[in-house]
């Protein structure tokens, strides 16, 4: 059994999707013990910025006058659509930056469409799939930021609508109190729901597990 694991903090040491996506790991492996993990750190080492364009224009040129950095992409491409294509289960901890999707996931995943066999290629058909979200601060119903993200929603097509996944969704919100003097006043409901992620990282670990 394979697992991919992708990674998008910038800051591992601190990052809390990192950490929600560890427990998810643990369960995972816990009943695979003998299991494969294939591991891709995005917020450590992203993609080449001219990948996409690259994979992609090699698309309109002959095989034999493709650059040399046209023929890179364009392997690199199809690298990453097979690490998708052949794994038996997906874990991605992506972290809402600037009200939207980080820039170095969004340009993994056009480079991972240059290198599927059609934009509509179900690479993780029916295939379990756990998304691990988190965002500083708070943004659903009724708060001023209610809608402001830009991210999640994204993220739920591209992954289960176009690459066909069976998805969760593991959220945490508030993940800056304590680093924010400003949202000191929310550290109770931070604290519970860091505890409530946690359990849903644990559940939706045994989850994938058992796919």
């Amino acid at each position: 059994m394979t697992l991919f694991r992708l990674d998008a903090s910038i800051n591992p040491v601190t990052s809390s999707s990192r950490a929600i996506a560890d427990i998810v790991e643990a369960e995972w492996e816990a009943a695979h013990p003998g299991g494969e993990i294939v591991r891709r750190n995005l917020g450590a080492e992203p993609l080449p910025a001219t990948a996409w364009t690259g994979a992609v224009g090699a698309g309109w040129t002959p095989a034999d006058a493709r650059t040399e950095e046209q023929r890179a992409a364009v392997a690199l491409a199809a690298g990453l659509a097979e690490e998708l294509r052949s794994a038996d289960a997906v874990l991605l901890a992506v972290p809402l930056y600037n009200f939207g999707v980080p820039q170095h996931v969004k340009a993994w995943i056009d480079v991972v469409m240059a290198g599927a066999e059609s934009a509509s290629e179900a690479l993780l058909g029916g295939k379990p799939a756990v998304l691990v979200v988190v965002r500083g601060g708070a943004y659903g119903p009724g708060t001023p930021r209610d809608g402001w993200d830009h991210s999640t929603g994204y993220l739920r097509r591209i992954i289960a609508d176009v690459w066909g996944a069976d998805l969760t969704i593991v959220e945490r919100e508030f993940t800056l109190v304590g680093v924010n003097p400003a949202l000191d006043g929310f550290k109770d409901l931070a604290a519970e729901l860091k505890d409530a992620a946690h359990a849903a990282a644990a559940t939706a670990g045994k989850a994938l597990a058992a796919a």
